[in-house]
């Protein structure tokens, strides 16, 4: 029986990382490990991210993480600075998402299932 499962994102630096999951995509910092900490965890509600600095990964991950509401979180994170490469857009595979990137080069594709028509783009890759 699978349990769950928690990404492992290699980040230049975890202190660093903390501070933009937390102060900027409104991640709350769960744990960490060393002094200084180079191993780490965020939480969003159900949603767990580890940060592991120098190893466990390349920069440039993608990760898709489904929420309630797409573009209520889209008017947050605009606040908040984060950097979106991709509002909410309506993709043909039935999801509404955006794509906002951190700043060790990781993807976050972040949205919800929907029923309204597509909106003829291509997801943002660069």
């Amino acid at each position: 029986k699978f349990e769950s499962q928690v990404p492992i994102l290699n980040v230049k630096s975890v202190p660093a990382s903390f501070e933009h999951y937390v102060n900027v995509l409104g991640f709350e910092k769960a744990w960490d490990w060393g002094d200084p900490p180079t191993f780490g965890c965020v939480c969003r509600d159900e949603v767990s991210i580890f940060l592991c600095e120098g190893g466990q990964g390349q920069p440039g991950m993608w990760l898709s993480i489904f929420v309630d509401d797409v573009d209520v979180l889209y008017e947050e994170y605009q606040a908040s600075g984060a950097n979106i490469r991709q509002p909410p857009t309506n993709f043909q595979w039935g999801m509404r998402e955006m794509n906002i990137e951190d700043p060790d080069g990781h993807r976050l594709r972040i949205g919800h299932g929907t029923n309204e028509p597509s909106s003829n783009v291509t997801i943002c890759q660069d």
